[in-house]
């Protein structure tokens, strides 16, 4: 390894370790690991398919349906949000994706009757971030948003 490559992968390092939500995407990735195939796998490692510039973005076809392992990435992603939200909350937070085989659905998370999070889909096949960091923002700013409303209004969160 080059000492720029060296460089990179100790910053990404510091990226997911000084993320409560990158972490808890690591932790949902390798819950949903059947075969333990990422238990010894480094965090960047597991996170590096969500970052995609936009050439690579420009690459992907929106033809056709959507891969299930880009499914399972955008499963992982809300499923972190919704983990963060009842960590911080103490309300049991639950996730909805329904996309369309044209790659456009929406994302829930609802707590109770209450929904947290909603967020159109949109060509689903080029789910991704351009950096780490900006994975990490957009999770914490929907992680934020939830926690807010589940405070508002506790006693819909327990219908």
């Amino acid at each position: 390894m080059t000492t720029a490559e060296t460089a990179v992968a100790f910053d990404s390092a510091l990226v997911v370790d000084n993320s409560p939500f990158l972490k808890a995407m690591v932790q949902q990735i390798r819950a949903n690991d059947p075969y333990g195939t990422f238990r010894h796998w480094a965090d960047e490692l597991l996170l590096k398919p969500y970052v995609l510039s936009k050439a690579q973005k420009r690459e992907i076809s929106v033809e056709g349906e959507v891969d299930p392992i880009t499914q399972s990435r955008i499963m992982a992603f809300y499923r972190a949000i919704a983990y963060r939200i009842e960590a911080e909350t103490g309300q049991l937070s639950q996730v909805v994706v329904d996309l369309s085989h044209e790659g456009f659905g929406w994302a829930l998370i609802f707590s109770g009757r209450l929904i947290l999070v909603s967020q159109t889909l949109r060509d689903a096949q080029r789910f991704g971030f351009d950096s780490l960091e900006k994975l990490s923002a957009e999770g914490e700013k929907l992680v934020a948003k939830g926690i807010d409303l589940a405070r508002q209004y506790p006693a819909v969160c327990d219908l």
